[in-house]
């Protein structure tokens, strides 16, 4: 099916130290240029969309250039949460685009085979994530006490993509706008709806550059 991806990063990169992450090198790229290229491979992809702050945009689209990005067919600037930021991207989609994905910038060694499963899975049930189960224990905690131990069979990471049917994901938009909800997850707006969303099985190294020392890990996986 026809996919529309928006990418997003118009963070802060407050735990980087104010260095952009997505700006950063990674093998012979740039990070974002390496997000690009994932989606670029995938042939269910028709479009790529940036969501970013102004002053990365030219940097974005001169490395979209240098990578040989062909489907990058809009940049736009970001809001104040990340639920804003990827509703100003979502409004420069094709009018007849059939699924909606949503992307994390600072994950670039999401693989396109993987991309391809989650595209498959939410043409299916509505809306689909890419995710992996956690390997540790997870504990409830209360004022620093433990208060419960969740069942780790039935917990799993979520990632992205994140990828919904066109019209299920913009009435969830348009119910969190209606109801002044502001989700940093877009599965919440398919959940609050009442709309269903697969897991899509991924693996453990589509991580989320975020600290210093992740940018280093995504060297070593991308090595590998």
């Amino acid at each position: 099916m026809d996919t529309s991806v928006v990418i997003v990063c118009a963070g802060n990169s407050t735990r980087m130290g104010g260095v952009n992450k997505i700006l950063l090198p990674l093998g012979d790229r740039l990070v974002i240029g390496v997000t690009m290229l994932a989606f670029e491979k995938c042939e269910s992809v028709k479009e790529i969309v940036i969501v970013a702050r102004e002053s990365d945009i030219p940097a974005i689209k001169a490395e979209a250039e240098a990578a040989g990005i062909t489907k990058l067919a809009a940049c736009t600037t970001g809001g104040a949460t990340r639920q804003e930021s990827v509703i100003n991207g979502i409004k420069q989609i094709s009018k007849d685009t059939q699924l909606v994905a949503i992307h994390d910038g600072a994950r670039p060694l999401v693989k396109p085979e993987h991309i391809e499963k989650v595209i498959k899975d939410a043409s299916v049930f509505g809306g689909a994530t890419l995710g992996v189960p956690v390997k540790d224990t997870i504990k409830t905690v209360d004022g620093g006490l433990i208060v419960d131990t969740p069942p780790r069979k039935s917990l799993y990471i979520t990632q992205t993509p994140q990828i919904f049917k066109r019209r299920l994901y913009f009435e969830g938009v348009d119910f969190a706008l209606e109801h002044g909800l502001d989700f940093t997850d877009d599965c919440q707006l398919v959940e609050a709806i009442g709309g269903k969303v697969a897991m899509t099985i991924g693996d453990y190294t589509n991580i989320k550059i975020t600290t210093p020392e992740d940018i280093k890990l995504a060297e070593v996986l991308l090595n590998m």
